[in-house]
């Protein structure tokens, strides 16, 4: 191919675009052109939580390939995989999230979760967290607070607040105006914050306080990535809709918005319609998403994320990284600045090793592997890393 081909018929996201031409993945690896082996520490930004091709997410599409792909919009046809998807959510959530809506990507599951709330409360004000990062659909935009970002696409939805993360006496903004607060339940673009203890529980008390439901965005710390199934139940809090994304669909595009039967309802009727898609729930896809959760749920994966973690830290000690954010598989070594980060990232590129950055926070480097990477690769990473921070030191 040429990479001309991709500057020139591929719409671009920014000037300077890693551009690795990909032959192909597997594993904890991904391979280029020149069959060059490149670790692994990104997992397709927490998207991809068994590594690459893992067979049981490769014969779980085959199969379903030799039956049926699309058939029909959502909602109308039985579709067993789709069934088997939502009600695998049921068993895994805490009740009364027993009723899943199946969409193509995180930021259409925030957009279906605003208007649930909406619907469902009769309200319209939505309060999201500073420095929040939830999509980049425009209802999704709407709740991020980075003017530079959101000006040029103005105007946006309104009766949008924001409050500071993680800040209590903020709380009060909540009111009997408020339809639901949305909130990462790790920020992510944020630099990995995790919530202070009791905070998402005093978030929650808060909203009952007021008649306002909790929305907790687990699109990044859910499906197995901080050693709990879905991050809030790190936080002794239980949300009233919680949205899900990249890592369910086994490295395939999927989103999903889960609450109780009643509220779902809602989107059903008055009007008809109220939230509809052509592909999701897709079949193909959601035979990916059961196989994924069937593979974790089945092994040690999401428990070995936190020794996965404590390896990490051991391995990345060095005076040029100040701290490490974030919990198991979902961490952000943080640097002294942001070009000792952007030098690390690129010169692990040279090296073969792949890292990234996040969207707001400049010193961090994005460590999110897939959940299935051995030690030895842990190991072998932070090796390249440090070997790096100790070229820019010295």
């Amino acid at each position: 191919m040429q990479v001309s081909d991709f500057f020139k018929y591929q719409a671009q996201t920014t000037p300077h675009p890693l551009a690795m031409e990909i032959k192909y993945a597997k594993g904890s690896y991904i391979y280029d052109s020149d069959d060059n082996p490149h670790l692994d520490f990104v997992a397709g930004v927490s998207a991809c939580t068994l590594g690459h091709s893992h067979p049981a997410v490769v014969n779980a599409v085959k199969e379903q390939l030799d039956k049926y792909l699309h058939v029909m919009v959502y909602g109308e046809y039985i579709q067993q995989p789709a069934v088997d998807l939502c009600k695998k959510m049921a068993e895994l959530l805490p009740e009364p999230l027993d009723t899943t809506y199946l969409v193509n990507s995180g930021t259409e599951a925030i957009e279906g979760s605003i208007k649930l709330a909406r619907r469902y409360t009769g309200r319209s004000e939505i309060i999201a967290a500073k420095n929040s990062y939830h999509g980049n659909t425009l209802g999704s935009l709407s709740l991020m607070d980075y003017q530079e970002r959101k000006r040029p696409f103005l105007p946006l939805l309104p009766d949008i607040r924001h409050i500071a993360f993680n800040c209590e006496w903020c709380l009060e903004q909540i009111t009997e105006k408020t339809a639901g607060v949305i909130l990462e339940t790790i920020q992510g673009g944020a630099g990995f914050i995790e919530p202070i203890e009791g905070y998402l529980s005093s978030v929650q008390k808060r909203c009952n306080e007021v008649g306002a439901l909790l929305i907790l965005d687990e699109i990044q710390p859910g499906i197995g990535r901080t050693g709990k199934m879905f991050g809030f139940e790190n936080y002794n809090c239980k949300p009233d809709i919680v949205v899900t994304g990249k890592g369910l669909g086994g490295g395939l595009p999927i989103g999903a918005f889960t609450a109780s039967h009643e509220m779902m309802k809602h989107l059903t009727d008055n009007p008809k319609l109220g939230h509809i898609t052509t592909f999701g729930g897709n079949p193909v896809i959601a035979s990916a998403a059961f196989a994924t959760l069937t593979e974790l749920t089945n092994s040690n994966l999401i428990a070995e994320t936190l020794k996965k973690e404590k390896l990490i830290r051991d391995h990345l000690s060095h005076p040029l990284i100040k701290e490490i954010r974030g919990r198991g598989l979902m961490l952000a070594a943080i640097t002294e600045n942001a070009e000792i980060t952007n030098e690390v990232i690129l010169k692990c590129k040279e090296k073969g090793l792949i890292l990234f950055w996040l969207l707001f926070e400049s010193k961090a480097i994005r460590i999110t592997p897939p959940l299935t990477i051995s030690n030895e690769e842990i190991v072998k990473g932070c090796q390249i890393i440090c070997s790096v921070l100790d070229s820019i030191h010295n």
